[in-house]
């Protein structure tokens, strides 16, 4: 995936599953995942507010709303 894109756009370009229930907008959290390696945008007030309203493990990332750098490596607590 090109840099800019987010790690949702990657995960579902892969094939690979991922949860997701509020359709991309950034609402639900439930799309959090840990970034393993690899670089991403820094986190925006918007993502913060969601995973914080959500209680989200601060370490997790949206993947709905991270976007990529580069090349990551991720996972998701329920995997």
């Amino acid at each position: 995936m090109p840099a800019g894109s987010t790690i949702l756009d990657a995960v579902l370009a892969a094939g690979l599953p991922i949860a997701r229930a509020c359709g991309a907008d950034g609402l639900c959290g439930r799309c959090g995942v840990r970034v393993l390696a690899g670089e991403i945008d820094a986190e925006s007030d918007g993502e913060t507010a969601t995973r914080r309203r959500n209680r989200l493990d601060p370490a997790l990332r949206l993947a709905c709303r991270a976007r990529l750098r580069g090349d990551v490596e991720v996972t998701a607590p329920y995997w």
